[in-house]
């Protein structure tokens, strides 16, 4: 059996680990947090340039095929 100085040893240790693991998930969280608000800023751009390309896209003929004058045009 191990001896009850290892135990208390072995118990600072897991709380320890414990104390690195809930900080590193904290962490985490506050990073998807910023990441996420990030993409929600982006989003009106994103719409922007799909309505732009969609416009550029919708001008241009399959037959003509894309060149330089059908966008002038």
């Amino acid at each position: 059996m191990a001896a009850l100085k290892d135990i208390r040893k072995r118990i600072g240790s897991v709380k320890s680990t414990q104390k690195i693991t809930r900080a590193m998930k904290l962490v985490a969280g506050a990073r998807l947090r910023k990441a996420q608000e990030n993409i929600e800023a982006l989003r009106p751009y994103a719409l922007k340039t799909f309505e732009v390309l969609s416009g550029v896209a919708a001008r241009v003929s399959p037959e003509e095929g894309f060149t330089r004058c059908s966008l002038v045009a």
